[in-house]
């Protein structure tokens, strides 16, 4: 793991190079001791920090300390309005804990947090309730897709959204986009009409990349495999170089091909969905997206022998157990 000091030679590399904000995730990311301290030299460089959390570690005094600090942002994660949806997810107790520190939160003054939902096939019905509890606090609701990495990569086939739900997660996003978050991640549903608000792209390389705990540089959060990893922070030159040289995010940055999308009328819109849902369902980068609404991968999905799809390189956060108790109906 990367110690304080390499951390705060990294913050000092995105400062010269004018990033404006890192996204601190996990795992957990209040359970690193120095925590506060990388937050506060982030923040004191003019790094603002976002970061998400389970909201484990957010009690009163510490729900005091983040309200003080400025150009500091939270998300706390949630998958359910209520502790068996949530929880089935989540793990036993999660709801409870989450809930708890944004009372907390909410009585510091920290202001405007976020929740944060991962939208699966048992929650997508829940979407106004999860607004409801975001208008409560006066906070801001963020809703992201389910992308087969990570610890998704096991759950997905049985988690994510059937094509019936997509259609009711764009419309209800067209109905309440201006007012929630979604970062970027429901593009590939712009190929049923409007556009969704947001970049409707694929930042990965681009705009976006991810350094691991060890210091490993990869396109995106969500592809962590040898065949997206693009160097490492404790590489000569450092982040900088890996960012402007590295021939994989070079690679990235040309012209995309539409590939086997080239003959589909809706690929100016979706761009062919998300990189790593493909890649970690087995389907060509150049294919459609596995969650494609106009039904072209289907056919492929179905030809992707049992197996053969790829896994994540390695999983840095520490294992919790989850439990499968079903969720409660809404």
């Amino acid at each position: 793991e990367l110690s304080t000091a390499e951390a705060k030679r990294v913050l000092d590399e995105l400062r010269d190079l004018q990033v404006f904000y890192i996204n601190i995730g996990g795992g957990e990311p209040m359970i690193r001791r120095d925590f506060f301290e990388i937050v506060e030299y982030s923040i004191a460089n003019q790094l603002g920090v976002k970061f998400s959390t389970n909201g484990a570690f957010i009690d009163r005094p510490k729900a005091q300390q983040l309200a003080s600090m400025d150009y500091l942002d939270i998300q706390l994660s949630i998958d359910g309005v209520d502790a068996a949806t949530n929880d089935a997810v989540r793990g036993e107790g999660s709801y409870a804990m989450a809930r708890r520190a944004m009372d907390n939160l909410a009585e510091a003054g920290f202001g405007p947090f976020k929740i944060s939902v991962v939208v699966t096939r048992h929650n997508v019905d829940q979407l106004d309730g999860f607004k409801a509890i975001a208008d409560s606090y006066g906070a801001q609701l963020r809703v992201t897709r389910l992308r087969p990495s990570g610890r998704g990569a096991d759950s997905w086939h049985d988690l994510h959204p059937t094509n019936a739900q997509q259609m009711q997660i764009y419309q209800w996003l067209l109905a309440n986009g201006e007012n929630v978050l979604t970062g970027d991640s429901f593009f590939h549903l712009n190929a049923l009409g409007a556009p969704l608000p947001g970049l409707n792209m694929c930042g990965a390389g681009r705009v976006v990349c991810l350094i691991d705990p060890i210091g490993d540089v990869y396109a995106c959060p969500f592809v962590i495999h040898d065949q997206f990893k693009a160097g490492s922070v404790r590489d000569e030159g450092g982040f900088a170089k890996v960012w402007k040289q590295s021939e994989l995010f070079l690679s990235l940055r040309e012209p995309e091909s539409a590939g086997a999308c080239s003959s589909c009328g809706s690929y100016d819109a979706c761009q062919g969905g998300c990189m790593a849902a493909k890649f970690f369902t087995g389907l060509p980068l150049d294919g459609p997206d596995p969650e494609c609404v106009i039904g072209n991968a289907e056919s492929q999905l179905l030809k992707v022998p049992a197996g053969i799809a790829p896994k994540p390189a390695m999983d840095h956060s520490k294992p919790v157990t989850i439990s499968r108790r079903k969720p409660a109906s809404v």
